[in-house]
C-alpha cells in the first residue's frame, strides 16, 4: 500500500473529518484509505482535499506523503514553553496497543511527535473476524481528538515501511531525533496460522526493520533507535536471563557474547532476526540503538487514553492477538472458563501498559550511544499462567462474578513446567516506577471487561491455531 504515498505524489492532505463510527473500511496492500475513501494514486496528484462536513467540524492534518505539514497549514501557539527545541520523536506503528499509547504519552511529555503506519492491524480484524473488545476511533479521528483536548499536534504518515521511498521521505521530512519502531506484526499465533502467514510476519518484520536501519544511516545518522524487542527471544534456558549479554569463560577464555536465542514462533524468529541486524549495524555504521525486550504487556488505560473515549486504545481478548491477563479478564467477565493452556507453569514477565510508555520515555531521554547496542529487559513482574488464573478468579469472585478455569490441551510447543529468573535493572536504574499488578488494577481491568462484555464473540476465545498443524494451504480464521 505505501506505494500510493511516495515522492511521486508530493501532496500533504487536509481533511475536516467527522465522527462517524464506521469510518475505518477494510483495505488491500495496494490500497489506502482516508475518511471513509479508498484514495488512489491518480486521483491524488496535484490535489488539495478539504471535506465537507455534515456535523461538527473538527480539523485535522494527514501527511500522505514526505511534504512538512506546516507548509500546507497555519503554524499553531506551541505548548512547549521550554527555550531548547523539542525533540522529535517518530513512532513507526503508531495506531497500535503499544504505538498509540506511546505516541500520545510522549506528545503530552511536549516531544514532537509523527505516526508512522500502515493500518495493516485494523485489516487483520477484517481478515480473521476479529473485533477489538473497545470500539476504537479511525486514526484521523484519534488524531483530530488529541488534537482538540491539548492543542497538541502529531502527525501521520500513512504507508508500509517495507517501500523504503515512503520510507526516506517521511524521514527526510520530519527529521527525527528519535524512532521508537512498533511497527512489526507482533503475534505468535498469526505467524503460526499458516505459510503465508508465517512468510508475511517474517519479511514484513525483518525487512521493515532493515529499512529503518539504512534510513537511519542515510539521512539521520545521530537519530536514536528504540526498538521494540521481545522477553520470548531468549526462550526458557535452565539458567538466569541477563540483559541481552553474557560473560561466559570456555576453556579457560572468558568473553561477554550476546544472549543465546530460542525462540518459539516465526513471530519470535522474526525479532532475533532483528536483533541481529541491529547489532551488526551498531557495529559498522555506529548507529544508536536500545532493544527492549519487553514483556507480555496488560491493561488498556493511559492517563492520555482515558482523556476522552476517541482515543480509548484497543484490547484484544481473542487468541490470536490477546494477552494472556486480559484474555483471562474479558473471560471472566462473560463466564468463560479461563483457558490455561496444558500445565500451566508457563512463566514469563509481565507489565502494565502505563510501564511501556514510561520505559520508552525512559530509553529516548537517555540514548545509546555511537555504536551501541543495548538491551534492557523491560518488565516488572514475573508470573505463571496459574498465578494469573488465581489472581483473575479472586479478584472476580469478589465482583461477584463466577470465575472457573478449565485446562486447554497446549497449542504451542514450549515447556509448560520450567526454571524463569530474567533480570530487569537497568529500566530501574534510569528511574522507572512501576505499577505493579495489584488487587485494585485487576479490580479495574475487569470492571473494564464488564462495561464492555456486550461486545465480546465467544467463538474468537478458544485457540485456532495449532504450532503442530501448521501448513502451506491458506487458512481461513472465520467462524
Amino acid at each position: 500500500m505505501a506505494h500510493l504515498l511516495s515522492a511521486s505524489c508530493p501532496l500533504a492532505i487536509s481533511l475536516t473529518s467527522t465522527t462517524t463510527k464506521n469510518s475505518v473500511k477494510p483495505f488491500g496492500l495496494n490500497q489506502t484509505f482516508f475518511s471513509s475513501q479508498v484514495i488512489s494514486k491518480s486521483s491524488l496528484k496535484g490535489l488539495h482535499f478539504q471535506e465537507k462536513k455534515p456535523r461538527r467540524r473538527r480539523s485535522c492534518v494527514f501527511l500522505a506523503t514526505a511534504v512538512p505539514i506546516t507548509q500546507q497549514a497555519p503554524p499553531e501557539t506551541s505548548t512547549n514553553n521550554s527555550s531548547s527545541k523539542p525533540k522529535r520523536v517518530m513512532v513507526i506503528g503508531g495506531d497500535g496497543y503499544c504505538g498509540w499509547a506511546t505516541a500520545l504519552h510522549l506528545s503530552k511529555k511536549n516531544y514532537e511527535v509523527a505516526i508512522v503506519d500502515n493500518l495493516v492491524r485494523r485489516l487483520f480484524d477484517h481478515q480473521l473476524g476479529l473485533e477489538s473488545l473497545t470500539p476504537i476511533a479511525s486514526i484521523h479521528d484519534r488524531i483530530s481528538r488529541w488534537k482538540a483536548l491539548t492543542g497538541k499536534s502529531i502527525e501521520l504518515y500513512v504507508g508500509d515501511i517495507c517501500d523504503f521511498e515512503f520510507l526516506a521521505e517521511s524521514f527526510k521530512s520530519f527529521e527525527p531525533d528519535s524512532v521508537v519502531h512498533f511497527g512489526e506484526q507482533r503475534s505468535a499465533p498469526y505467524s503460526m496460522i499458516d505459510r503465508s502467514r508465517a512468510v508475511f510476519t517474517q519479511h514484513n518484520n525483518v525487512i521493515g526493520t532493515l529499512n529503518v536501519l539504512f534510513a537511519i544511516k542515510e539521512f539521520r545518522e545521530e537519530c536514536h533507535l528504540v526498538k521494540l524487542g521481545t522477553m520470548g527471544e531468549y526462550g526458557t534456558p535452565n539458567i538466569d536471563i541477563e540483559e541481552g549479554y553474557i560473560t561466559i569463560t570456555h576453556n579457560g577464555r572468558t568473553d561477554t557474547l550476546p544472549y543465546p536465542k530460542q525462540a518459539s514462533s516465526f513471530y519470535h524468529l522474526s525479532k532475533v532476526h532483528d536483533s541481529h541486524n541491529i547489532a551488526f549495524t551498531c557495529k559498522a555504521w555506529g548507529i544508536r540503538a536500545t532493544d527492549l525486550n519487553q514483556g507480555v504487556v496488560y491493561g488498556v488505560k493511559t492517563d492520555e487514553t482515558e482523556m476522552h473515549e476517541e482515543l480509548r486504545n484497543r484490547l484484544d481478548y481473542d487468541a490470536v492477538f490477546g494477552t494472556a491477563l486480559n484474555r483471562f479478564c474479558v473471560q471472566a467477565a462473560v463466564g468463560h472458563p479461563l483457558t490455561v493452556y496444558g500445565k500451566g507453569g508457563q512463566t514469563r514477565g509481565y507489565l502494565d501498559i502505563r510501564d511501556t510508555v514510561q520505559c520508552v520515555e525512559l530509553a529516548i531521554a537517555n540514548p545509546a550511544k555511537a555504536g551501541e547496542f543495548r538491551v534492557f529487559n523491560q518488565f516488572t513482574e514475573q508470573f505463571s499462567v496459574n498465578e494469573l488464573a488465581s489472581l483473575v478468579t479472586k479478584a472476580g469472585s469478589k465482583l461477584g462474578l463466577d470465575v472457573t478455569k478449565m485446562t486447554v490441551p497446549n497449542p504451542r510447543v514450549e515447556a509448560e513446567e520450567h526454571y524463569y529468573n530474567a533480570k530487569h535493572t537497568k529500566l530501574m536504574e534510569l528511574g522507572l516506577e512501576p505499577h505493579y499488578l495489584s488487587e485494585s488494577l485487576l479490580d479495574s481491568l475487569l470492571n473494564f471487561a464488564v462495561q464492555f462484555k456486550d461486545r465480546v464473540d465467544t467463538k474468537q476465545i478458544m485457540p485456532s491455531v495449532s504450532w503442530k498443524k501448521i501448513g502451506v494451504k491458506t487458512k481461513s480464521m472465520n467462524p
